[in-house]
């Protein structure tokens, strides 16, 4: 099945995602607001998308963007959800409740960006010891026992 015919697929499943769904290079897109995340998420699996493969973050400078990738192994295809979060205060949904998989992953995301995950079982550093100031993988960052590289990307 072709993206385009998921897409058409998922739209016929579940209307309300329609709008929301973009073809990007052979991936399907789906851009949610934060607080309609969980809701998304739980009409996903509804329809067949079952497996949660990657929790990640970018810092776009201005806010977060939260990446999500599912797989519908029913459908032979992935998407990926995408959510922005506001920098001054960075919250949103836990999806724990929707794929167990989120737990350390949605952990990982919070030691190293300071995205605080609502609902999450067990929010609590993963890869760095608790006292660790900060969020190191925040663009605005500040340690002075890092080398900072140039920002070419």
């Amino acid at each position: 099945m072709s993206t385009h015919d998921v897409r058409h697929h998922l739209a016929d499943l579940s209307p309300e995602l329609d709008a929301r769904i973009s073809d990007h290079r052979d991936d399907i897109v789906i851009e949610v607001a934060p607080e309609n995340l969980l809701q998304t998420a739980e009409e996903l699996l509804g329809i067949g998308f079952d497996r949660l493969g990657m929790v990640t973050a970018v810092d776009t400078g201005d806010d977060f963007e939260m990446v999500y990738r599912i797989t519908s192994r029913s459908l032979s295809c992935s998407a990926f959800v995408k959510s922005r979060v506001a920098r001054h205060e960075p919250s949103i949904a836990s999806l724990c409740s929707v794929w167990p998989a989120a737990n350390w992953q949605e952990r990982e995301v919070w030691d190293l960006f300071g995205i605080d995950f609502d609902g999450h079982p067990d929010m609590r550093r993963i890869l760095l010891p608790e006292e660790w100031p900060g969020w190191p993988l925040r663009k605005d960052y500040d340690d002075p026992n890092v080398i900072r590289r140039p920002d070419y990307i």
